[in-house]
């Protein structure tokens, strides 16, 4: 650590008590674990407190590069500019030297820009612009979301910007949960796991049901215990999909919190998955994932690791265009073409490496 010098920065990081707002969904703040982990390298002396969604904060809660949380009820007490307010004056009052706002939508924005700071750098909503000390953009063009977050502090004059993926740290408590699930599940401790999250907020990025069911029918074939995943929004989607299969899987579906979540993916050998939050928390986790995308580009947002096979219903993406825009328009493959013997394929691949 000693060999990195303050002194390259154009904003001093160490030495300072410094915030990170980030409110983002479940994915995107996964994929701020590599940042956080650099943030840490190049400020070892500093207090480092992370501002998140309620919802999310098991993904930093036992983090070892933040030494603090706050968390903000998006969609509950929090959901107003005056409780927004509010929360920035409240931590003001813990005097930050300086806010890290990482992302340039209005709310995150709003709250970086009532803290306070003396230097506030990052990106921001155009309307708070004019506030940062620093303005860093976010290269949506060329890097992985994942290094995109970590070009800030690159932005900022930093050189030593390696990292080691995406990552949540496990409390031993959830280790436990997930342990005497799959025990009551039936699940011997040796048997092999696969892993399924079918689920995805855009339907469009949803492999059909009965796909899922066909290749998890596979694999229980092979002797693999198969388990569903997903939060209880996706209870319905596996539901249906369960139907159509002739073996029995573990139903995970809605039973865990995000840090259990985690703890019960790290026991598959393989987890299959459409593109959505669970499949960064299966990266975060090191294990291998063949992912399925469609109309969704996964250079910028796909598994941010080698253990994975990306399987694509798309030849090529307009750059600049915005999954939405591709969407609206209509002009792509869905992912529905993509064949289950592909998938299957891509599973024995990644099988195969680990034998």
């Amino acid at each position: 650590m000693s060999e990195i010098k303050e002194e390259s920065l154009s904003v001093s990081l160490n030495h300072k008590r410094i915030v990170v707002t980030f409110l983002m969904h479940l994915g995107d703040v996964i994929l701020t674990t590599p940042f956080l982990e650099v943030l840490r390298r190049l400020a070892p002396d500093s207090h480092i407190t992370y501002v998140v969604d309620k919802k999310l904060s098991d993904v930093v809660r036992y983090s070892p590069y933040v030494d603090d949380i706050i968390e903000v009820d998006k969609k509950g007490k929090d959901d107003s500019l005056s409780a927004l307010w509010k929360m920035g004056r409240t931590i003001h009052k813990t005097h930050p030297d300086v806010v890290i706002n990482l992302h340039p939508n209005e709310r995150t924005s709003f709250l970086a820009f009532a803290i306070g700071a003396p230097i506030t750098v990052g990106m921001s909503h155009f309307l708070f612009r004019p506030f940062l000390t620093k303005v860093t953009r976010l290269d949506r063009r060329n890097l992985h979301a994942a290094r995109m977050y970590v070009n800030v502090l690159e932005q900022l004059g930093a050189h030593h910007t390696e990292e080691q993926g995406l990552h949540i740290e496990l409390c031993e408590a959830w280790k436990e949960k997930a342990k005497a699930f799959y025990e009551a599940a039936g699940l011997a401790e040796d048997q092999p796991l696969i892993g399924f999250n079918i689920g995805s907020a855009v339907k469009e990025k949803r492999w059909p049901g009965d796909r899922f069911a066909e290749v998890a029918d596979y694999f229980a074939g092979l002797g693999y215990g198969i388990v569903f995943f997903g939060g209880p929004m996706d209870e319905e989607l596996v539901q249906d999909a369960v139907q159509y299969m002739k073996t029995t899987p573990i139903i995970a579906t809605g039973k865990f919190s995000i840090g259990e979540l985690a703890a019960a993916m790290k026991r598959c050998a393989v987890i299959i998955t459409n593109d959505s939050g669970p499949m960064h928390v299966a990266v975060s986790q090191k294990v291998p994932v063949v992912t399925l995308y469609g109309p969704s580009n996964p250079k910028f947002y796909g598994p941010y690791s080698k253990e994975a096979i990306v399987l694509e219903s798309m030849d090529s993406y307009e750059e600049g265009k915005s999954m939405k825009q591709v969407i609206r328009e209509g002009k792509y493959r869905g992912v529905e073409v993509i064949e289950k013997e592909a998938v299957i394929t891509a599973v024995e691949q990644l099988l195969s490496r680990n034998v």
